[in-house]
């Protein structure tokens, strides 16, 4: 069973810088693939990153491309989503996912969740 658990979400203004870090606990092979996904109000849940567990593979969605990076430490099962150039659009509560299929994560429907970290950025 793995468990997923986000921190680092938080209010900045425009242009503002976040990381986004979730830990990794239980069974996990190095087949698993990871994700950040993101929902607002009113609005349904979007993909924003899906990697491979080593990083060798990574997808970003256009609305966060060049702006947004994942990364890993595998020694400490932590896995970060850097956010740099923040916009209003950002807005939403973020969640990281995993999951053994990558398909199941280009679907929107991981088996596994964290509870989700909340991102605020202000005009």
């Amino acid at each position: 069973q793995v468990q997923l658990v986000e921190s680092g979400g938080g209010s900045v203004q425009t242009g503002g810088s976040l990381r986004l870090s979730c830990v990794v606990s239980g069974y996990a092979d190095d087949n698993y693939f990871m994700g950040w996904f993101r929902q607002a109000p009113g609005k349904e849940r979007e993909a924003v990153t899906i990697s491979s567990a080593r990083g060798d593979s990574i997808w970003y969605a256009d609305s966060v491309k060049g702006r947004f990076t994942v990364s890993q430490d595998n020694a400490r099962n932590t896995a970060y989503l850097q956010m740099n150039s923040l916009e209003p659009d950002d807005t939403a509560m973020y969640y990281c996912a995993a999951d053994s299929l990558s398909a199941n994560l280009l679907i929107g429907r991981p088996h596994y969740w964290g509870q989700g970290t909340q991102v605020s950025v202000s005009s």
